[in-house]
């Protein structure tokens, strides 16, 4: 009897791990299948439109980042330079006042030496993509100007650009300095 007893729970054990084995998985997996094969042909319709949709918006949603990312690379290798340009810009403003205000002493070398020093800036500028704004006989524009007083002139019509106190600069068609100037209020 002892040996009917041990046979016994040795069979209980075996049944038990048989019941947890890759085989009791797939006889799992099997009976979930057997459930989607009991639903209608009408839900199996809808159910394949939903996934075909749900493809299209992950599709869509992938060609956007691409798109998204591949303008934020340009936007990056465009305007990454701004800063350093922006720093350059009061060199030239000193250069540009230098020239300006050269004394009568001054000799024909010196006016050259700064002249030249500015154009090469100038160019390096133009290089990365910076335009100066010099709006001579323009009408006043709040996105490419910014108004530091008013001023009469009968010779000009009213909101016209006057004298002009410092240049402004673009890069790439992004206004990074407004050129400061005077507007005409007669």
């Amino acid at each position: 009897m002892a040996k009917e007893k041990k046979s016994k729970d040795n069979k209980l054990e075996s049944e038990t791990d048989i019941k947890n084995s890759p085989i009791e998985e797939l006889e799992e997996d099997h009976d979930t299948q057997e459930d989607m094969g009991s639903l209608t042909y009408e839900e199996l319709v809808d159910k394949n439109e939903d996934l075909e949709k749900s493809i299209l918006r992950a599709n869509a949603d992938l060609d956007n980042t691409l798109k998204r990312t591949r303008s934020e690379i340009e936007k990056a290798h465009k305007y990454g330079v701004e800063k350093l340009l922006v720093e350059l810009l009061p060199v030239i403003d000193n250069l540009e006042h230098a020239l300006n205000n050269l004394s009568a002493d001054a000799t024909k070398e010196d006016r050259e030496g700064i002249e030249l020093t500015l154009k090469s800036f100038e160019s390096a500028l133009d290089k990365f993509g910076m335009i100066p704004i010099y709006p001579v006989n323009e009408e006043f524009n709040p996105e490419k100007h910014e108004a530091v007083t008013m001023e009469k002139d009968e010779a000009k019509k009213d909101g016209s650009i006057g004298n002009i106190f410092q240049r402004g600069w673009e890069l790439h068609s992004r206004v990074v300095r407004p050129a400061r100037v005077t507007v005409i209020k007669n």
